[in-house]
């Protein structure tokens, strides 16, 4: 039996979830695994800058070199029960936990779109979540690098409605570890304004 888990850690790992992506049906709200939300198109003034994933991944971070020789071996004849997948996956994610981050983001007021992963909350509000940049992470496939992962803490709770659901969240970004089952995170961010995502169309 082929790794399936393999293949989803090393997807999400090189291709950024793209690869899972296109091999699975749509869900929630159309989103399939892997989506990415599309950056704001307005230039107007905010007091908050608006922000990329790409831009919290170090220029000189290249993780893909970092697995050059895992694809000595022929992935595909590898299964779930191959001790070899399970130093893979170990190794992946030990790198993946310890992905390093952009210093010089520490207090930077920021804006960026992602998804919604609940960390604590009820049937009514979310408390406290990471802000994921494609749909499904965390969830249906394993969890992006550390730098790819946002804690936010919401000046305001949310609406429990918006459980892996597309939002932006503007507020003042600090780099700061947070280790939860769901992942970890490099960077927390205190969530001045959390609001539904919209993609904003060019004025």
């Amino acid at each position: 039996m082929k790794s399936t888990l393999l293949t989803a850690l090393l997807a999400a790992a090189l291709a950024a979830g793209s690869a899972v992506a296109q091999q699975t049906p749509p869900a929630q709200d159309g989103f399939q695994i892997g989506d990415r939300l599309a950056p704001a198109a307005t230039a107007e003034s905010s007091a908050f800058r608006e922000t990329t994933w790409d831009d919290l991944i170090p220029a000189d971070w290249l993780p893909e070199k970092l697995f050059e020789d895992l694809f000595k071996d022929d992935l595909d004849a590898i299964d779930d029960y191959d001790p070899r997948a399970t130093e893979i996956m170990a190794r992946i994610r030990e790198v993946w936990d310890n992905a390093p981050v952009v210093e010089k983001l520490d207090g930077e007021r920021i804006r960026i779109p992602g998804f919604v992963v609940p960390l604590e909350g009820d049937a009514a509000e979310i408390q406290e979540f990471l802000l994921v940049p494609y749909f499904g992470a965390c969830i249906h496939v394993p969890p992006p690098p550390a730098n790819q992962l946002i804690h936010v803490l919401p000046d305001k709770a949310i609406p429990a409605a918006w459980n892996m659901a597309p939002v932006w969240v503007s507020g003042v970004l600090t780099i700061a570890r947070y280790d939860s089952e769901l992942g970890s995170a490099g960077y927390q961010l205190q969530g001045i304004e959390v609001e539904e995502y919209k993609e904003e169309l060019p004025r």
